[in-house]
Parts: structure tokens; sequence; C-alpha cells
């Protein structure tokens, strides 16, 4: 398996996915919901097909945003990463 060359985010960048995170989540959300509120009545609708494959791409950019959030925070020699950890 080839290793990549992990490049570090922008300060600009880090702060833009840590925004669009509760986005992506709240529209896994409301989608969840729209696809369980379609199950009572026509489960093999139209609008239950939209919001699971809105459901998808939502989940999809989720998890995007949490896997290049991760990375970014794991790189020690990043000095954007050290700045933006939270310190407990």
């Amino acid at each position: 398996m080839a290793t990549s060359k992990r490049v570090a985010l922008a300060p600009r960048a880090v702060r833009q996915l840590r925004r669009i995170r509760p986005v992506y989540f709240g529209g896994m959300l409301i989608s969840l919901l729209v696809l369980v509120l379609q199950a009572d009545g026509d489960p093999g609708g139209r609008q239950a097909g939209v919001a699971g494959l809105f459901l998808l791409a939502f989940t999809a950019l989720f998890a995007l945003t949490a896997v290049q959030l991760w990375r970014h925070g794991r790189g020690v020699h990043c000095s954007t990463a050290k700045k933006l950890t939270r310190t407990v």
C-alpha cells in the first residue's frame, strides 16, 4: 500500500470544515426524519427515494469532513493543528 504525503490544512480551511459540520449533521437528521415519516405513507414512493439519497449524501459529506479534521488533528508537526486543538 502506497503512503501518501500528508499536507496540513490552512487555518481558514479548518475553520470552514468545523463550521459546516453541524450543517451536514442537521441535513442528516432532517433527511432521516423525512424518510421515517414517508415510510408510514408510501414506502416505495419517490419522496422516500429522494430523502434516502439526501441522507446518503449528507452522511458521506459528514464522514469526509470528520476524516479530514481527524487527519489534520493527528499532525503533531503542524502548528495549525497545535493552535486549533482544544485543550481540556
